[in-house]
Formats: structure tokens, C-alpha cells, sequence
């Protein structure tokens, strides 16, 4: 596995997940965490998991501890943490199983993607989860704003 810097290989995770784990997840709805959980609720058939030790309960949702109190191990787990947490952050989700590793935009850390990666797990950095599926699932336009333009080009229904 590998740090995936191809839109095509970003689909391709996301064609393949089932489970998402939000860590990070605010009670704050102001807050983008919570904007993506709303997003991937409503847009996915995804199961979408809440973590966060400071939080038992968003939109009626449980909020879990840490990634290995989840009652699954998900496919991706989606970072909201600060670039000092992120090593920490790869070696837990490592060490729970997960396939993949998503690092919201502005979060680049090379050490927390290599130990992620060299366990055999794929890697987006800097990137928004919400961002990428609606661009994909033709809600988007690259540049990441809704141009409200509807076309007969081809949409990757993920």
C-alpha cells in the first residue's frame, strides 16, 4: 500500500469502503468534522463511527473513546487531530487493523505516513473526504466548489 496521490486511486479507496471512523468528531456543528459526518450520513451507505475521548453523543449517535473501543474495525479512518497527534494517530490505526489512513486538508505529516504505509495501509494527506466522494459522485467540480451545472458527463456513483 502506498500514500495515494492519484484522484484514481483516491476513487478506488473510496469504491471499497464500507466503514468510516471519524476521529476527531466535534459535538460543535460549526465544526468540519461534523460537517463531513452530516455529509457521509446522507450521501454514503457507509457506516460511519464517532471517535472522541471527550464526547459520549452527537446528533444521537454514540461517540466512542478511541479507535479500538469501535464495535468494528473500519476501512478508513478519517483524521481530525493536530499535526502534533498524527504519530500517535497512524500507530493507532495500525494497530486496530484499519486499511486506510485519511489525513484531512492541512494535515501532512511524512513519519505518520510512512509507519501507516509500511504497515500496508493506504494513505491520503491533505485532502477532504467530503470533498473528494462529491466530486466523484458528481456533486463538485474539481475544484471542489458546485458549479450547479448539471451535464451529461459520466459520474462515478461510489
Amino acid at each position: 500500500m502506498a500514500v495515494l496521490d492519484r484522484a484514481s486511486d483516491r476513487l478506488e479507496l473510496m469504491k471499497q469502503t464500507r466503514s468510516v471512523a471519524i476521529l476527531g468528531m466535534s459535538a460543535n456543528p460549526s465544526r468540519a468534522s461534523h460537517f463531513v459526518a452530516t455529509y457521509l450520513n446522507g450521501k454514503t451507505d457507509w457506516t460511519v463511527y464517532y471517535v472522541n475521548p471527550n464526547v459520549t453523543e452527537v446528533s444521537g449517535s454514540p461517540v466512542y473513546p478511541s479507535l479500538a473501543e469501535l464495535p468494528e474495525v473500519p476501512d478508513l479512518v478519517d483524521v481530525f487531530r493536530r499535526w502534533e497527534d498524527l504519530v500517535d494517530v497512524a500507530r493507532d490505526t495500525v494497530g486496530i487493523g484499519a486499511r486506510a489512513m485519511w489525513l484531512q486538508l492541512g494535515l501532512v505529516h511524512d513519519e505518520a505516513a510512512a509507519i501507516a504505509s509500511d504497515a500496508g495501509l493506504d494513505v491520503v494527506q491533505n485532502r477532504c473526504l467530503k470533498v473528494e466522494h462529491a466530486r466523484f459522485a458528481g456533486g463538485l467540480h474539481t475544484a471542489g466548489f458546485d458549479t450547479g451545472v448539471i451535464d451529461s458527463r459520466r459520474t462515478y456513483l461510489i
